[in-house]
């Protein structure tokens, strides 16, 4: 297994988008807790949710996309931007 991070960034003015979506992308992310080691969002400058960051543990970078595909939130058009990275742990634990 190889650790990936997904890192997302919310189109602009779209946070009312993102909370009608929450609901349904917790509960995605939940059902995938075998993937998703930690996960949370990007927040803007005044504290308010701006993108999303993945931590994933996948076989392969094409599980990675189809988590990503089948996400609420990128069916709800979302992101401007999605981008998927290979990553490697140097300091600290992922449990």
């Amino acid at each position: 297994m190889t650790l990936y991070v997904l890192s997302c960034i919310d189109r602009q003015d779209s946070l009312e988008r993102r909370l009608a979506a929450r609901e349904a992308h917790l509960a995605y992310v939940g059902a995938n807790r075998d993937m998703v080691r930690i996960a949370g969002p990007y927040l803007d400058d005044d504290g308010l949710m701006a993108g999303s960051m993945f931590v994933m543990e996948a076989p392969d970078r094409a599980a990675v996309e189809a988590f990503s595909a089948a996400d609420p939130y990128v069916l709800a058009d979302l992101f401007e931007r999605v981008e998927i990275h290979v990553w490697r742990v140097s300091v600290g634990a992922i449990a």
